[in-house]
């Protein structure tokens, strides 16, 4: 019993000695950006790296001061990059979630001539996710130029569609179709309709499974570069563009830009903290069945 006792004593120790391995190599890019959004231009630059030093906050109140030192530094507006990023990913999250929830839903519901059928409006749907953003780029850029629609945060919420519609469809299908019929059938008989029935009985069931495609259609879409690089100007430039401003020919604001990436990530964190319970549930929806 004892050779037994010592033998899982040290799978213990070697588990928690590779589980803490794993989180510092994890995490140490954020710890390191987050140590340089404290530091001063001195000790950003110096060699060797510094991990003792007297943090300072500037880089931090220099992204909200109203001038700037630096030519790098003069072109930048931080809160107006961080509100075009919450408006477009905040509304664009919403609109996806409503289109695709309803064709998710209509997928594992509506009638098909054959279950391939169902199986390849799905695949094809998904397709559109995987497919690389610079074969439609230009295409897309040709036609909202055409209409005027450049540099609109209409333009670039209903552009995101094209990364969060075969996502959140994809994901609520697969939540769906772990619903038995069978209940909805019984409520139908019941007398509830076919709104009051998706409200009252399939929406409670899958909520944690759409909590989780919701936060991962955000991250998503905030992340998003290439669209918002191309498509997008002066008045909707996301903070995944703006931040291209910290870098100039005349000098690079390592400090401004790692305290622009801490508090870019924040909306992120914090979503995600909201919807933990049902980001982990909903992962795992489905997942085990008998």
């Amino acid at each position: 019993m004892d050779a037994i006792n010592k033998l899982s004593i040290g799978r213990k120790t070697i588990y928690y000695i590779l589980l803490i391995l794993v989180a510092v190599y994890v995490l140490f890019p954020f710890i390191w950006i987050f140590l340089t959004s404290i530091k001063s231009s001195a000790d950003i630059t110096g060699y060797p790296p510094k991990f003792i030093f007297d943090a300072t906050i500037d880089n931090y109140k220099n992204l909200f001061a109203t001038s700037q030192t630096g030519a790098a530094a003069s072109t930048l507006n931080f809160p107006r990059y961080y509100l075009n990023s919450l408006i477009i990913a905040g509304f664009g999250t919403i609109l996806s979630l409503i289109i695709g929830c309803g064709a998710g839903y209509a997928l594992t519901r509506a009638e098909f001539k054959s279950e391939a059928s169902r199986e390849n409006v799905a695949f094809t749907l998904l397709s559109f996710w995987f497919g690389p953003e610079l074969a439609i780029i230009l295409p897309l850029y040709v036609i909202f130029n055409k209409i005027g629609l450049i540099d609109q945060h209409i333009t670039l919420i209903l552009v995101y569609q094209l990364i969060g519609i075969p996502f959140t469809v994809w994901m609520s299908r697969s939540f769906f179709r772990d619903v038995p019929v069978s209940i909805e059938e019984a409520s139908r008989i019941d007398g509830y309709t076919a709104v009051q029935t998706f409200k009252k009985i399939t929406f409670p069931l899958v909520k944690s499974g759409l909590a989780a495609t919701a936060v991962l259609t955000f991250i998503f879409q905030w992340n998003n570069f290439l669209f918002a690089l191309v498509i997008g100007g002066r008045n909707t430039m996301p903070i995944t563009t703006g931040a291209l401003g910290f870098i100039s020919y005349e000098a690079a604001l390592w400090g401004q830009m790692a305290a622009a990436i801490i508090l870019s990530s924040i909306p992120q964190l914090v979503l995600a903290m909201f919807v933990q319970k049902h980001m982990v549930r909903g992962l795992t929806f489905g997942a085990v069945k008998g």
